[in-house]
């Protein structure tokens, strides 16, 4: 088996035999990849708890024909303080979540990986109500789903001369009066979706909680669990928190 170094974030984790646990990380330079760490759940073991989801490590592994073998771990990111507050636990676990469901094993995804390392980094240090929903739009666009914001997709018709006032998943964009289905969109939740996949991010980050952030929350998650055909686990944690 080769060794390699490479740096990564915990996705999740799950038991293996009577002492050993599988991790599943994204990388920086190999995407997704699932380990064996050996001996992990004993009591004396040297890994400790540090490959635990939403830790941000380097590593140094064997690489396996399906699992590859940790064998040194150090720890660049802890995720203490969001494991100290269930709202950030559980907006980090929806991160990780969603980059598991999206990015396929063994295939580089440098971007995603840089930016959940940065959405992590924020939630640890500005939480903010716009940073999964911020997240999801922007994974959504580096797998070439970005939405259409600026004209209605039912008739090329933007602003001023149309309000729009929908969004439909299976079209990928907004709708004006005229041509609605969909969900109904807001004037600022529209506002804040174009800020976020406009390149003004940080100045999204920065708007207080209300309807509009918990509107384009709604959407955004929507739109993802559309892309994956599939209902998000950590969705329902938020609803029933």
């Amino acid at each position: 088996m080769s060794l390699y170094r490479d740096t990564g974030v915990v996705l999740r984790t799950y038991k293996l035999g009577e002492a050993d646990r599988i991790i599943v990380l994204l990388t920086a330079e190999r995407g997704k990849v699932r380990a064996v760490a050996k001996g992990v759940r004993k009591t004396k073991s040297r890994f400790g708890g540090r490959l635990e989801p939403l830790s941000h490590l380097s590593l140094l592994m064997h690489e396996g024909r399906n699992l590859d073998v940790v064998s040194q771990v150090e720890t660049i990111d802890s995720p203490g303080a969001l494991l100290d507050d269930l709202d950030r636990l559980t907006q980090g676990l929806a991160l990780v979540e969603a980059v598991d469901q999206v990015v396929p094993d063994r295939e580089p995804a440098p971007a995603v990986y840089r930016m959940l390392v940065g959405a992590l980094r924020t939630l640890e240090s500005r939480p903010s109500p716009v940073v999964v929903p911020a997240f999801y739009w922007k994974l959504l666009a580096a797998e070439g789903v970005q939405p259409q914001l600026d004209v209605c997709v039912g008739c090329s018709t933007g602003e001023p001369d149309v309000a729009l006032v929908a969004f439909d998943m299976q079209e990928g964009g907004v709708l004006c009066r005229s041509c609605r289905r969909g969900r109904p969109l807001s004037g600022d939740a529209l506002r804040l979706t174009r800020m976020i996949l406009g390149g003004q991010l940080n100045a999204a980050l920065d708007e207080p909680e209300s309807p509009a952030t918990a509107e384009v929350a709604q959407l955004a998650t929507a739109a993802l669990e559309h892309h994956l055909e599939r209902r998000l686990r950590s969705v329902a944690m938020f609803e029933q928190g």
